[in-house]
């Protein structure tokens, strides 16, 4: 058989045999899944929508905000500060729990009883029923004193009433004094625990302050991040126009025959690059405009669904700096974190008061002292309180201490160990902090030097260009070269904003690490000094 005769029997068989395969063959799998086959519905889903396709939307969607604005917005709004701005509050219950130790309290007991009974008369060796009402009513106030004393002044009134002898009713009035001696004695060793309530009530402050700090952080670095991504899409769309005006111009001259045909990849890769740039640097921007708005928390039903435009300009100029002394002395009083450790200095040492009392044996002193007044009902009594000689005094010695101790000497121990832990954490800790506040300093000359170095760059980056692109011009470059320098010119460009951003981000973060970001924006914040601890004066 000939060869072309076997062709067209093939072409005939394969013909015949498309029928049934389409039964089982998808079409679909013949192109890309991302393209849909001619005359098939899209279903493709929708884009999510940009930040210039919800600011089309109208003025409702679309919010014009300041670096103040932000600021603002995320300490009225944000729920997480919220939900921290309660804790002073229930840190401040504990103290008041501890006061309360030291309140005094007022009691009242009223009771009666009777009592049916047979006695044997010794007289008459006869069984007789013996009947005893009682009603006895007793009030008073009791106090705690920090000194270790606890007073007691009660008013007791009693009635009897028996079938065999006349009634009786008694009134008296009452002191008790009950004092420490050794342990539990002293204003310093009963005041620990309501001083410790007191040092976490302004420790919850200094915390809060903590949190307020890192949130305007937060906010200020996100929202500089923003506006360097809205910067740079800019930058990118204009660099892309550039690209695909070039790729256009080199396809005339191509046509034209003045420029080799070789030159229009160099263009149309420049452009397509610029293309992948931009899509990255909108979903960037786009994530920065979510994170935004969640750290504000506009109280809307939009939520994400609104167009963020920044208002604040980039500073290009940079301010001067102080030394790095001044920035390490204003951290030292301001930064929570070390007021917070100097707290837990104060309550180790709280501690260690407590434990070094517990060492002491107890020895109380109880004292009783009463008048008494009776007659045949409450109110003679009562009359007849100060009018005899009637009165009861009683005082004892309690004394009690465990062989060893052995409880006491270990708590003892665990205090001091702890409060020189803490006393090593805090210089620790200072050490630590004046090495942020240096490496803060660095990183905000670096960034200020840097503004004026991209200037000089993007400047001379221009330069390059014009001058390859006249080469190019006159046929003395290549198109390779020419998207070299106009990719290098891009890349300056982008370096400038991110130097902008730099910066200003290089300055919250020194002000972070010496304490002062809450003074310097007017946030009224609690925790901005040292703590007051009047006890340790």
């Amino acid at each position: 058989m000939s060869r072309p005769r076997y062709r067209y029997i093939l072409a005939i068989t394969l013909l015949i045999g498309s029928a049934p395969a389409s039964a089982w063959l998808d079409a679909q799998t013949l192109v890309w899944p991302e393209q849909p086959l001619p005359g098939a519905p899209a279903t493709t889903s929708a884009p999510v929508a940009t930040n210039d396709d919800l600011a089309a939307l109208g003025t409702r969607n679309r919010l014009e905000l300041s670096v103040e604005t932000a600021v603002g917005m995320a300490l009225e709004n944000n729920p997480s500060l919220a939900a921290q701005r309660l804790q002073p509050l229930i840190a401040g219950t504990f103290a008041a729990v501890e006061r309360a130790v030291f309140d005094p309290s007022v009691f009242a007991r009223i009771e009666t009883s009777r009592e049916v009974a047979e006695r044997v008369s010794e007289d008459i060796q006869q069984n007789f029923a013996v009947r005893n009402d009682t009603e006895r009513a007793r009030a008073g106030i009791r106090q705690t004193l920090p000194t270790g004393t606890e007073l007691e002044l009660s008013l007791t009134q009693d009635l009897s009433e028996s079938s065999r002898s006349p009634r009786q009713a008694s009134t008296r009035v009452g002191l008790t004094l009950t004092q420490a001696l050794l342990n539990g004695f002293g204003i310093a060793s009963n005041l620990v625990a309501l001083r410790q309530a007191r040092a976490d009530t302004l420790a919850s402050a200094y915390e809060l302050r903590a949190f307020v700090t890192a949130l305007v952080a937060d906010v200020e670095a996100t929202y500089w991040d923003y506006l360097g991504a809205r910067r740079r899409i800019d930058i990118l769309e204009n660099a892309l126009d550039v690209a695909e005006q070039q790729s256009r111009e080199a396809r005339l001259r191509i046509e034209a025959g003045t420029v080799a045909r070789v030159e229009q990849a160099a263009f149309a890769a420049e452009a397509a690059r610029r293309r992948q740039d931009l899509i990255d640097g909108r979903a960037e921007a786009d994530r920065l405009r979510i994170r935004l708005l969640q750290l504000i928390s506009a109280p809307d039903g939009l939520r994400y669904e609104r167009a963020v435009e920044p208002s604040t300009d980039v500073i290009t100029d940079a301010a001067p700096l102080d030394t790095p002394a001044d920035y390490v002395a204003l951290a030292e009083r301001r930064r929570p974190e070390l007021n917070q450790a100097r707290l837990d200095i104060s309550r180790n040492e709280l501690d260690v008061v407590a434990t070094r009392n517990g060492l002491l044996p107890r020895l109380d002193l109880f004292v009783t002292l009463g008048q008494t007044g009776f007659a045949r009902h409450y109110g003679g009594a009562y009359e007849n309180l100060d009018g005899g000689d009637t009165y009861d005094l009683s005082g004892a010695l309690e004394f009690e201490y465990p062989l060893g101790n052995r409880a006491g000497h270990a708590l003892d121990r665990r205090a001091k160990a702890s409060l020189r832990q803490a006393r090593a954490s805090l210089d620790n800790l200072q050490r630590v902090i004046e090495a942020e506040v240096r490496y803060a300093l660095i990183e905000a000359e670096r960034a200020a030097a840097q503004i004026e170095a991209t200037a000089a760059t993007v400047r001379l980056q221009h330069d390059t260009l014009a001058a390859e692109q006249a080469r190019f011009d006159v046929g003395r470059s290549t198109g390779l070269l020419v998207a070299q320098a106009q990719r290098d010119l891009l890349a300056a460009e982008l370096d400038r904003i991110d130097a902008f951003i730099a910066y200003r981000q290089a300055l919250i973060d020194l002000h972070v690490a010496d304490g002062s970001l809450l003074t310097r924006r007017l946030v009224d914040t609690p925790g901005e000094l040292p703590p007051a601890l009047p006890w340790r004066d």
